[in-house]
């Protein structure tokens, strides 16, 4: 589809060029403002699983600092994962990983902050599958039924249509 076929909108956040070709978009025309993303995704597994990696008894060490530090890496290197996506100053990354051992699962949420002409929802979503992943990596050889699940944007702030908290997610609180 051409340009001329899409609205103005649609056209001018585009990731194909007028010959249909993938470019990265240019936003150096938005204004530099703060913005904030929020996203959350949680991790199934055993209580026992789950009671073990809360009393620091799985074999792989400190499962929730890896998962943290392994979010927070990959945050910052979300532009070198994601094709298009524009490199982003991040003046703020916080990943919570938060076991329930009650529900069966470990909660991951990841904040990001930045200043900058596009959105940090890439960024905050990269930390928690990162997170995960790195949860289930380290618990795998304790628990062979662990599931990833729910992985979704659950707020954000600025940005070209203001602040907006998702409709089909909870703004605060487990995922349920």
């Amino acid at each position: 589809m051409t340009r001329e076929g899409r609205s103005a909108r649609e056209a001018s956040l585009s990731h194909l060029d007028d010959e249909g070709a993938m470019h990265m978009v240019d936003v150096s025309a938005k204004p530099v403002i703060s913005r904030r993303a929020v996203a959350r995704g949680q991790l199934t597994a055993t209580p026992a699983t789950l009671a073990a990696m809360v009393a620091g008894d799985v074999p792989k060490g400190d499962v929730a600092a890896a998962a943290r530090l392994a979010g927070i890496l990959a945050a910052k290197r979300t532009s070198d994962l994601l094709p298009l996506c524009h490199p982003l100053p991040l003046e703020a990354l916080d990943v919570e990983i938060a076991p329930e051992q009650d529900s069966g699962r470990v909660v991951v949420t990841a904040t990001v902050t930045t200043t900058a002409r596009t959105g940090v929802e890439m960024e905050a979503l990269t930390a928690v599958s990162v997170a995960c992943l790195t949860l289930w990596d380290m618990l795998k050889g304790v628990d062979p039924e662990l599931g990833i699940e729910g992985i979704r944007l659950v707020d954000k702030q600025k940005g070209v249509l203001g602040d907006r908290p998702r409709p089909n997610a909870p703004p605060s609180g487990p995922i349920r």
